[in-house]
């Protein structure tokens, strides 16, 4: 940098600190009497007496010429009065190759305690999705090491799928699997508004020690407050935005959308919007578009994102569910009644889609795949006249043909938690069942 393109950086920083007051807290809402600040910036409010200490807060909105401030922390110890000061700037993370292998908080930080790695990067959490005309098209599969899915529901590299379950359907075990088994450079994964017990149990059982070595995991807990959880989401994204932009073919993990979805309307109701669909504000809805289209392919790299999506009672047409299936490029539907008789994934082939598979599979693949769906179709169609013994062999070709092959089938669709098969090896098992007709 030249020396007066220097001083002239120099001359435009603004050197002063701008403060307000605590006016009023009401929950998890703050009132402060300024200070000058704009939506999305961050604010540190001074507490304490004998052992001060700041908390850290982000301006959500404006009331009667007032600041609302939301923590991302407690509220704890704050007061009528307590200092505010502005930074004037937007939530920052750091992101680099050194945080591979840690699990940190919504602000960044390892949770275990620890330093950050030095020769981080600065990144900002909140970005605008890429340029609609500098998105490359998807033209290449990624490898999940999920039979079912390389060969049934092929995924191509920057897709982004929805992963819709009811709970304890097997969708942390599903997402375990993918981190472990997929050809991305880098996972990094999302456990948003997780139960705190679950969240060593899916590192520990579900990622394993192979897996948490290629990924980064981002936890906000169910406890925390909603902007925490908010903010998990879009700290998770920047880091594989970052990566993304390194040129690196990322993984994105995101459990659960549904309960972003939850705190951006616990913060919308808190500053006034009104209830829309199901108690939901309007924000919220714009809130998902942003962050679900941040991902996916740039002129760099790409981000395949999954994003598992809570069912309320399986109902697949619930406002989130809806909206969430309506921006993705794919849905993988859950069926609680496959999981019951013990076939995991509990993917229901016939209810899921991957929208870019034709253009991304060669005819052959596309053919068998084809022609499994039909198989397993006709047989569910007939199942219950199977069961209870009223059909007669001989009297369609077609039902005579899916009955033989059915035990193949289910067969073919099941996987160990441990196994890994490769998407080579799925597609000739795929050919190989579907040939034998």
């Amino acid at each position: 940098m030249k020396a007066s393109d220097l001083i002239e950086h120099i001359s435009e920083l603004d050197s002063f600190k701008r403060y307000g007051r605590v006016k009023k807290v009401v929950g998890l809402m703050i009132e402060s009497q300024g200070p000058e600040s704009s939506i999305g910036d961050v604010c540190y409010i001074h507490v304490g007496t004998k052992h001060k200490r700041k908390i850290q807060a982000e301006v959500v909105g404006f009331k009667d010429e007032n600041v609302v401030l939301m923590p991302y922390t407690a509220t704890h110890n704050i007061a009528p009065g307590s200092l505010v000061e502005t930074t004037l700037k937007p939530l920052e993370i750091k992101a680099g190759q050194e945080l591979i292998g840690k699990v940190v908080n919504s602000l960044g930080m390892p949770l275990d305690g620890s330093a950050l790695p030095k020769g981080l990067a600065s990144v900002p959490t909140d970005q605008a999705p890429p340029n609609p005309l500098s998105r490359p098209p998807i033209s290449e599969p990624i490898e999940v090491g999920v039979t079912m899915i390389d060969s049934l529901l092929t995924v191509g590299t920057g897709q982004r799928v929805g992963i819709f379950a009811g709970s304890g359907v097997g969708k942390s075990t599903l997402m375990g699997m993918i981190a472990r088994n997929t050809t991305a450079d880098l996972n990094v994964i999302g456990l948003i508004g997780e139960r705190g017990r679950e969240v060593r149990e899916f590192i520990e059982r579900d990622l394993g020690s192979e897996g948490l070595k290629r990924s980064i995991v981002v936890v906000a807990t169910s406890d925390q407050p909603a902007l925490m959880r908010i903010k998990g989401a879009s700290t998770a994204t920047a880091i594989a935005e970052y990566f993304r932009d390194k040129g690196l073919n990322v993984m994105l993990m995101m459990d659960s959308v549904t309960r972003v979805a939850m705190a951006q309307r616990e913060v919308g109701l808190a500053i006034g919007e009104p209830p829309t669909t199901k108690g939901y504000t309007p924000s919220v809805f714009a809130v998902l578009s942003r962050l679900l289209e941040r991902t996916g392919t740039n002129k760099f790299g790409s981000i395949t994102a999954f994003y598992t999506v809570l069912v309320d009672g399986d109902d697949m047409n619930e406002p989130i569910a809806d909206t969430v299936r309506g921006i993705l490029d794919g849905h993988f539907v859950l069926d609680r009644d496959l999981a019951n008789k013990g076939q995991y994934p509990a993917v229901n082939v016939l209810k899921s889609i991957s929208r870019i598979m034709n253009n991304i599979v060669d005819e052959p693949h596309r053919k068998a795949a084809e022609r499994l769906r039909d198989l397993l179709g006709t047989y569910l169609k007939s199942e219950d006249l199977i069961n209870i013994g009223a059909y007669k062999k001989g009297t369609s070709s077609e039902i005579d043909e899916a009955i033989g092959l059915y035990p193949d089938i289910i067969r073919f669709l099941k996987q160990e938690t441990d196994e890994k098969v490769s998407m080579q090896e799925s597609i000739f098992k795929l050919i190989e069942l579907t040939g034998k007709g």
